[in-house]
């Protein structure tokens, strides 16, 4: 490498540390000012003025920000604090999940950790009408008219026991993951539209939480999560999807998915 590479290569250095000191130094501002969401930045010249950074770099501070979902760009306004923090990591989520058989069995063996060990909580702790509500929830499911709409309703049934165990960390996480385990349901529900099959599976579940059934509840839920792994076919690449694409082969009809 001539001497005119070390320069390059230590300009590109010094100005991607200069960036990320003005990317914190911005972040400590929001902090230590208690700034909240709406709020309005000061502009990128008075930034400059503050932290003694050059315009460009105030831009690429703020550039990086925004990719965390915590600004906006306001026309005539300038940078608003904003909050799509968790928008940005389900993104992230949905670009990093590869369509293979290995995710789906590794997302379906996280939920099955998650939401059978949920259960002794929720034995222990779900009132009548806690489970009244949840039942409410599933019942949804079969009214469903198409495939999204049918895994939208699949994942707010896990999503609502999920809330029931009353723990942020677990409600949080699920909502991050909702665009792979999304995915995961409307690829099966695409392959086997059954939405009977769903609501009764759920139903059992409820029973034995309300039966206060721990050994029936962990079975009933391992069995349940394992089950829609049938219907993942080998070859994924023909049944790539998202929450707005169905996969094929698709219900043509809302009878199509309610048949038995």
């Amino acid at each position: 490498m001539d001497q005119a590479d070390h320069e390059a290569t230590d300009d590109a250095l010094a100005s991607s540390s200069a960036v990320d000191q003005t990317v914190r130094q911005i972040l400590d501002l929001i902090r230590n000012r208690a700034m909240s969401v709406g709020d309005v930045l000061p502009t990128e010249r008075e930034l400059g003025e503050l932290f003694g950074a050059s315009r460009n770099t105030i831009r690429e501070a703020l550039r990086t920000i925004r990719t965390y979902g915590l600004i906006d760009p306001k026309p005539r306004v300038g940078a608003v604090l904003a909050d799509r923090q968790n928008v940005a990591i389900q993104n992230f989520f949905a670009a990093q999940m590869d369509i293979s058989r290995t995710s789906f069995h590794d997302i379906q063996g996280f939920r099955r950790i998650i939401e059978v060990s949920v259960g002794d909580h929720l034995i222990l702790n779900a009132s009548a009408a806690e489970l009244d509500a949840l039942d409410e929830v599933n019942g949804l499911i079969e009214t469903s008219k198409d495939v999204q709409e049918a895994a939208q309703r699949d994942f707010d049934f896990h999503l609502a026991l999920m809330k029931l165990a009353g723990n942020r960390m677990l409600v949080q996480t699920y909502q991050f993951l909702s665009p792979v385990i999304l995915h995961i349901m409307t690829v099966g529900k695409s392959i086997r539209p059954i939405l009977s099959e769903t609501r009764r599976a759920h139903g059992e579940i409820i029973a034995a939480l309300r039966a206060r059934d721990r050994i029936a509840y962990s079975y009933l839920m391992s069995r349940h999560l394992d089950f829609g792994l049938r219907f993942v076919p080998d070859d994924l690449e023909n049944t790539r999807t998202s929450p707005a694409t169905p996969a094929q082969p698709e219900p043509t009809s809302s009878k199509d998915l309610h048949h038995v």
